[in-house]
Formats: structure tokens, C-alpha cells, sequence
């Protein structure tokens, strides 16, 4: 297993261990930290997409943006957001980011080769609270390329 150490702005020092699975184990003090969870969008865009026309219908991702959209001039969320934003709400079942005083940040979808290169490839999917700190579940930068079909003779 590989381990490295990593020592922040403030001199803290937190240890990642590459496991065999390919997560990663991260300890430290994590006495000041702030963590997040992601945002459910299903029941705001199913909603949306019932009262909306198909041909006027928006993406997910560009939803996603638009129902937080706040107008700067008349300091109000948009009609959109006032309507939908409300239906939007953080699953508190999973975290996809801790930052501990200092650092380091990171977050889901970051490629943990931001806190080294030994562990280039391997892409955060969520964390797991753990006695000595977080168990980062992670995916191979490539792994959505594995189990396809050979169609034809071109992979």
C-alpha cells in the first residue's frame, strides 16, 4: 500500500494510503473542517419536465444552472428558480467534499493526483466518514471505458 504524507498551510499532517481496491484512506485532524453534500436534482426536473413543453425543455445540466439563478437588478431568484428551486435538496446521505482547515480541498470528480501522482487516475466518487479521518471511494479515470461491446470488429 502506498502512503503518502501531505502538510498543509498550517502545518497539519494527513496521510493517504492507496488501498488494493483502489480507494484511498485519508487520516488526519479534522478538528476544523467544512464538508458538503451534493444536490438532488429528480424531483425539481421531473416536475419541470411535466410542466413544460418538449420542444422548450431544457437539459438536466442546463436546469441545473438555471433553477439558481439569482437576477443581480431586482435582487430575486429568477420565476424559474423561485419555482423549482425549492424542489432541489441535498442528499445527506453522501458527501462529495471535505476541506479541513488549510487544506487540503477536495471534492468529487477531482483526480487525486492533486495531492500526488502516485494516485493519478484515480477520480473521487464520494467519501465515508472512518474512526481515523475519510475512506475516499474512487473510480479509474478510464473505468467508464471497461465492459463495452465489440460491435462490428471496432472497439
Amino acid at each position: 500500500m502506498n502512503k503518502v504524507k501531505y502538510t498543509n498551510r498550517y502545518k497539519d499532517v494527513f496521510t493517504f494510503t492507496l488501498l488494493e481496491n483502489g480507494n484511498i484512506l485519508w487520516e488526519g485532524e479534522f478538528k476544523y473542517c467544512r464538508f458538503a453534500w451534493p444536490n438532488v436534482y429528480k424531483d425539481a426536473y421531473e416536475k419541470y419536465c411535466a410542466d413544460t413543453d418538449t420542444d422548450e425543455r431544457m437539459t438536466m445540466g442546463e436546469f441545473k444552472k438555471a433553477v439558481h439563478e439569482y437576477n443581480n437588478e431586482t435582487f430575486e431568484y429568477t420565476p424559474l428558480a423561485k419555482q423549482y428551486g425549492p424542489l432541489v435538496y441535498s442528499d445527506t446521505k453522501s458527501i462529495c467534499m471535505v476541506d479541513p482547515s488549510g487544506g487540503p480541498y477536495i471534492s468529487a470528480d477531482m483526480d487525486m493526483k492533486y495531492i500526488s501522482e502516485e494516485f493519478k487516475g484515480r477520480v473521487v466518487s464520494s467519501f465515508v466518514p472512518v474512526e481515523t479521518g475519510y475512506l475516499i471511494q474512487t473510480y479509474g479515470e478510464f473505468d467508464h471505458l471497461q465492459d463495452r461491446d465489440i460491435i462490428g470488429g471496432i472497439i
